[in-house]
């Protein structure tokens, strides 16, 4: 179970919201290259950005402070992105940037030629994230509630040739209410590509409750708020979860 830490990037600041409302944010760090650092010592193998700016705007808006994360860490452990990131050129100049996944979301929805394109163009590097309230998916920064089914939409991404699928239920983002398992490991189960837990981790428990349904197809999770806050230690965390899977740490 792979533990990773969330990014959340604000006119160049590390910040988490709650239930992704931009108006609802608390600032952690004025430095997202000195961020980055702490959670790769901290233990973190794997770091999750997101350009929330960008996820509104519908382009990039935070890029000098991913070059900064990326410079810092970015040869040391995968960094992957998303939020803004709507045409072939954007994955591109990323890519050549040193991240090493792009994540496609409202775009994966709206466009989804774009998606099966991005997969033929980028093969291995392509992250589709599907955000969902009570099985619906979400667009536009989550504002815009579809009539799309999760795992009827995952099904077909997968076929498009997708590395996997990071799930968020958008009613638990950042409320640290803890992860709806259910509907994970049934979009899990449904697929063959692996499945990234997200949205409302708050603590032990709940990693301790995804490493006992991680070989449904549970490759990690993000973590957000709750390391923020200390409400989960995140090198005890992920320690435990290396414990439970029977993995020796990286």
């Amino acid at each position: 179970m792979l533990l990773i830490p969330a990014i959340d990037l604000k006119d160049g600041h590390c910040v988490r919201l709650q239930q992704g409302d931009m108006k609802n944010s608390t600032t952690f760090g004025e430095d997202p290259a000195a961020m980055a650092r702490r959670w790769v010592e901290a233990g973190a193998r794997r770091l999750h950005l997101v350009d929330l700016n960008g996820a509104f705007a519908g382009k990039p808006r935070n890029e000098a402070a991913i070059k900064a994360i990326l410079a810092e860490v970015g040869e040391e452990v995968p960094v992957q992105l998303g939020g803004g990131i709507r045409d072939l050129d954007t994955i591109e100049r990323y890519l050549d940037d040193g991240l090493s996944f792009i994540i496609i979301g409202t775009a994966a929805v709206k466009s989804p030629g774009f998606l099966r394109d991005a997969c033929s163009a980028f093969g291995g590097h392509i992250i589709v994230g599907l955000d969902a309230k009570d099985g619906k998916v979400a667009t536009d920064g989550w504002s815009k509630l579809t009539g799309h089914e999760v795992v009827d939409l995952a099904k077909k991404f997968e076929d498009y040739g997708v590395e996997g699928v990071i799930y968020t239920d958008i009613g638990r983002d950042g409320m640290l209410t803890g992860i709806n398992i259910d509907a994970t490991v049934r979009l899990a189960q449904a697929l063959t590509i692996p499945v990234i837990a997200s949205g409302g981790l708050s603590n032990l428990a709940d990693i301790e409750r995804l490493c006992a349904v991680q070989d449904q197809g549970i490759e990690g999770v993000i973590c957000g708020r709750a390391i923020y806050s200390g409400d989960l230690d995140f090198t005890a965390a992920q320690a435990r979860a290396d414990e439970l899977n029977g993995a020796a740490p990286a």
